[in-house]
């Protein structure tokens, strides 16, 4: 039996709200701002493996300042290419130092194989990223945040909780990657599902260490149907459209956006919001579309956190409207956040 978690979030698809083929009016996912520089850089994570981001400088940088820096982690099987960098240029245009980063395994970030699921990895780059960012004359050590996208959003919280440079986190349309594998959304995934994949990803392995090709799971799907649900269509309209598709050089656009299906399951260990009241008294922000269908996890992370936190719904948006909607994601909102809490 195979139920991979795409086939599981298709399942729950009823009731939210199908998404519009033609890219909305107001998506600008390759936003190039004319006001703030970028510059591609690399840094080594703690395991001696590159890690690739974005450097922005706000409009009228001065070196011989110290500026409050942002840390932005792209969704969950994407690269920053997609979203991050939309954030990044935004907040950077606020005054912000900005760096958007590539996770292990994706992007041009180093790792093999392509496309592999290690969390504790994910959380590492965060703290890399902070160790950059803090060396740089021109950023304040004291004064660096962190904002996750989708499921960097899971993993930002992460970093946050053993990291305590990290002084402000925000994260929008969030995934808890672990109770999204455990459980699927709304909790609808029964024990004997996951023992089923836990079987087959095992089975895989065999295959693999015998030089079988790999084999990839969850991610967009390539093509609709008339069958296709509304989270198939919300997600296709994003990945596999000129609105936001993104292949890294070298890649193969088949494998875009796919985990591997021997290390997806890695997520299952995952528990990023246990503890994660212990970040207080560091503030949190948990942005949110009011139809997301991922809003269940900034809700139950809210719930979980300590105080100072909220959580902030934004009227008339979906999961993937705020990867890129410009007239829809708060970026007023996320700048007030960090410049009153760094």
């Amino acid at each position: 039996m195979k139920l991979h978690f795409i086939t599981l979030l298709a399942a729950l698809c009823i009731g939210f709200p199908a998404a519009v083929m033609a890219a909305p009016h107001d998506a600008q996912n390759f936003y190039k701002s004319s006001s703030v520089s970028m510059q591609s850089v690399e840094f080594p994570n703690q395991y001696a493996m590159k890690v690739a981001g974005n450097l922005y400088l706000p409009q009228g940088f001065d070196k011989s300042r110290k500026y409050p820096a942002v840390i932005v982690g792209h969704p969950m099987g994407a690269v920053k290419e997609q979203s991050a960098n939309l954030y990044a240029a935004k907040l950077a245009e606020k005054g912000f130092v900005t760096l958007s980063l590539d996770l292990s395994f994706w992007g041009g970030s180093e790792g093999r194989p392509r496309n592999a699921v290690l969390p504790d990895m994910y959380a590492e780059d965060f703290s890399a990223a902070a160790d950059y960012l803090g060396t740089r004359p021109f950023v304040d050590r004291e004064r660096m945040g962190v904002l996750g996208i989708c499921g960097s959003g899971s993993f930002a919280i992460s970093a946050a909780k053993i990291d305590p440079r990290l002084k402000a986190i925000a994260t929008v349309s969030m995934y808890d990657m672990g109770a999204a594998n455990r459980h699927a959304l709304r909790r609808s995934l029964t024990l004997e599902q996951r023992k089923a994949i836990l079987r087959e990803a095992a089975e895989q392995r065999y295959v693999e260490f015998n030089g079988g090709p790999a084999k990839y799971t969850s991610g967009t799907v390539h093509e609709l149907t008339e069958s296709s649900t509304p989270i198939e269509r919300e997600f296709y309209d994003f990945y596999r459209t000129p609105r936001g598709e993104f292949t890294p050089e070298g890649q193969s656009p088949l494998v875009t956006t796919h985990p591997t299906l021997t290390s997806n399951v890695k997520f299952m260990n995952f528990y990023p919001f246990n503890d994660i009241e212990t970040i207080s008294p560091r503030p949190m922000l948990f942005i949110t579309g009011d139809a997301a269908h991922s809003r269940e996890f900034s809700e139950d992370a809210y719930r979980r956190a300590a105080e100072p936190k909220e959580l902030y719904v934004v009227a008339h948006a979906g999961h993937v409207d705020l990867y890129d909607r410009v007239s829809l994601i708060p970026f007023d909102k996320l700048a007030d956040f960090f410049q009153k809490s760094l």
